[in-house]
């Protein structure tokens, strides 16, 4: 199995973006055949190192990642984020 983590710093931490950001990763739910599951979580400590929303994708293997990345459905879902994040942090690792 393998995890995929990101974790992503808000331009504008609103309540707009932080619902814009959260709809736009449940989306990805059931629309990519190699995600397995998705967790989905914000900070609540609201400190100067802590990111705003936290993702936390499973798939079966490496293959199932590559796929995702350039899946048609999680395209725009990057964008939507890449437009709304001032940094972001990944890390994939397998279990």
């Amino acid at each position: 199995m393998v995890k995929h983590i990101v974790m992503f710093k808000l331009t504008e931490k609103t309540s707009e973006n932080m619902e814009l950001a959260i709809n736009s990763l449940r989306s990805l739910e059931g629309k990519i055949e190699t995600l397995k599951s998705i967790e989905i979580g914000t900070d609540f400590l609201e400190s100067d190192r802590s990111y705003d929303i936290v993702l936390t994708a499973h798939f079966e293997n490496k293959e199932g990642l590559k796929i995702y990345g350039a899946h048609e459905n999680h395209l725009p879902v990057v964008k939507i984020m890449r437009s709304l994040c001032s940094s972001s942090a990944v890390v994939d690792y397998e279990l």
